[in-house]
């Protein structure tokens, strides 16, 4: 009996190995399988996450659009609401000007016929209103031709900074920001730009007469009767020190903040250096060389063929026509002369901070 129980025993081993071997056979194609499986999900995982982000960084903004309806720019032109036929496009081929300034009720006969100059050449006109008074500036024939904003008590550079955004006024490839105080009897716009662009000039000013101007406060900027265009000027005082040495302002390169005239390069980088907060504009002067598109001492001059007047009349904060309290007004102008020379300073503290903590930044005027 005992040789059966053995082969059973021996039965019982095999199939037992066989099993075992069955398992483990098992085992590893399951291990394969989950790898296998690992990976591809992983594979599907990264490619729908990278799908997805390729995706998003596509339709981040304007790139969700397909190429053909995208308008980068804009402009001021007033369109109708019906089609009138009539072409609101500027007929000049030679220039495409803007005109804003800053501008309050007080000062309309003067801005009248400063308007009427740049219209007359199909330039566009913005104003500015700073006294909240729109309506009054309605029964000039040209109003409904000029655009108007209305803010109160706020300053060209305020206004400028929200609303002549550089791809909003890109098709302009000259910006006027000017005061509302300038005599322009012996200015032509035209004829201004003409000089400019033949000058290679980028930003500009038109000169001050010295007999007729109230408010002059540098010497660069009065009227040289026997030149076209003047870049620099030459004094030995020791306080100015200006000679053919001088590489920057007061000297050379440089306008007054009253009437400068920028190029479309020119004010793209402008509109960057204007501080959104400093609105009265002390210490951009200065600094506006940088935006030169090149040396400054070539590429800023005062063009003293087309002049104007500069009639000083200090009327953002002044009195408006209703008030019965001029000795106010003067408060006034104190409070905002005294803003002013503190923006100057927090602009003069920015610029240093920016040129120190930008290391890849070198001045292009420094010897």
């Amino acid at each position: 009996m005992k040789p059966p129980r053995r082969r059973y025993g021996l039965l019982a081993v095999l199939v037992a190995l066989i099993v075992l071997a069955s398992l483990q056979i098992q085992f590893h194609h399951l291990k394969e399988d989950r790898l296998a499986g690992d990976r591809t999900f992983a594979t599907t995982t990264t490619t729908t996450t990278t799908d997805r982000v390729h995706w998003r960084r596509k339709r981040t903004g304007a790139d969700g659009l397909p190429r053909g309806i995208v308008h980068s720019h804009s402009d001021m032109y007033l369109r109708p609401l019906w089609d009138s036929g009539a072409n609101p496009k500027n007929k000049n081929d030679n220039h495409n000007a803007l005109l804003a300034m800053a501008v309050g009720i007080s000062q309309m006969q003067n801005v009248d016929i400063m308007a009427h100059k740049f219209l007359n050449q199909n330039y566009t006109v913005m104003l500015f209103h700073y006294d909240g008074n729109v309506d009054g500036w309605r029964n000039l024939e040209w109003s409904d031709k000029a655009v108007h904003i209305l803010a109160h008590n706020q300053t060209k550079w305020w206004f400028a900074k929200r609303f002549l955004h550089p791809d909003v006024v890109a098709i302009y490839g000259f910006i006027f920001l000017w005061d509302e105080d300038l005599g322009v009897d012996n200015f032509d716009p035209r004829r201004y730009l003409d000089i400019m662009v033949s000058e290679g000039l980028e930003i500009t000013q038109p000169a001050l007469d010295p007999d007729l101007s109230t408010d002059i406060h540098h010497r660069i900027t009065i009227r040289n009767k026997m030149t076209k265009v003047h870049r620099r000027i030459y004094d030995n005082r020791a306080s100015m020190n200006c000679s053919d040495e001088s590489k920057g302002p007061p000297c050379t390169g440089w306008v007054e903040g009253m009437a400068p005239v920028f190029s479309r390069d020119a004010w793209r980088c402008v509109w960057h250096l204007i501080q959104n907060d400093l609105i009265h504009g002390w210490g951009l002067d200065m600094k506006l060389g940088y935006c030169a598109q090149g040396d400054r001492a070539e590429k800023v001059g005062v063009i003293d063929s087309e002049y104007v007047v500069h009639q000083g009349i200090p009327s953002l904060g002044g009195p408006s026509l209703r008030s019965k309290t001029p000795r106010r007004s003067l408060d006034l102008r104190t409070h905002i002369r005294r803003q002013s020379s503190a923006e100057l300073e927090k602009f003069k503290e920015r610029w240093n901070s920016a040129v120190r903590e930008d290391e890849e930044w070198t001045d292009p005027f420094e010897a």
